[in-house]
């Protein structure tokens, strides 16, 4: 049976989208198979041709369950849902779907007090520091506001993916025909903890945060195996 992941929290603005598509593309990375499922009214479907996941539209409920169940009877699949924000229904929803459910914050107080609330709310949620500062001196003013509002938390509280601004170019409607290799590591480093917590085998990924790489990767195909069991769903 598939895993379900959802991204999912009460405020906007957090990277919930950014996390979804680097996760999935980690996964690939990882050579395991994922479709990232879209939920927010407000985003048009991306086309999956070079990526290395599947998307799929799910903008109704109805939408959402059937592929949602469809996914269910995928063999070693994993579903990444992009909750959206703001709403409160459709999170709990998917919180009920979900075997991990991550909340992505930023570094900043309406974050922090939203994603205190959140967490308290889902208590088998995980919180991911996302858009990250690099710089080492608002990266130490970072985690001290974290430490000191979400201190009691910190078991819940995964590595943060720092800030990339290739990450805009897994949100394009189709993605370039190569990838910097900075962003292929970043989504690894995003994707090995998450399977780690699944508890699902992976080769291992031992990559500084610090670390960058000038030379492209050349972007892959969509996965092909049980990729027939998913059309409808997939744009």
């Amino acid at each position: 049976m598939a895993e379900i992941i959802c991204v999912i929290g009460n405020k906007g603005g957090t990277g919930k989208t950014t996390l979804s598509h680097m996760l999935c593309q980690g996964l690939g990375l990882l050579n395991q198979r994922s479709v990232c499922v879209l939920t927010d009214l407000g985003r048009e479907p991306l086309d999956p041709e070079g990526r290395r996941y599947l998307t799929a539209d799910a903008r109704s409920r109805d939408a959402l369950a059937k592929v949602v169940e469809k996914i269910r009877g995928l063999n070693k699949w994993m579903g990444v849902i992009d909750g959206g924000a703001n709403r409160g229904e459709m999170d709990r929803h998917l919180y009920s779907l979900a075997h991990l459910v991550l909340l992505p914050f930023r570094d900043s107080h309406e974050d922090i007090r939203t994603v205190q609330q959140d967490l308290e709310t889902f208590p088998r949620a995980l919180a991911i520091p996302t858009q990250w500062p690099t710089n080492p001196w608002a990266r130490e003013a970072a985690d001290k506001l974290v430490e000191s509002q979400l201190g009691q938390y910190r078991n819940r509280i995964l590595e943060p993916v720092f800030a990339i601004s290739s990450s805009k170019l897994l949100l394009q409607k189709r993605i370039p025909d190569s990838l910097p290799s900075p962003l292929a590591n970043a989504c690894r480093r995003v994707a090995s903890p998450v399977l780690d917590i699944l508890r699902i085998d992976h080769e291992d990924v031992d990559i500084d945060a610090e670390e960058t790489m000038e030379h492209e990767v050349p972007a892959h195909a969509r996965p092909q195996a049980d990729s027939e069991q998913v059309i409808g769903t997939t744009h």
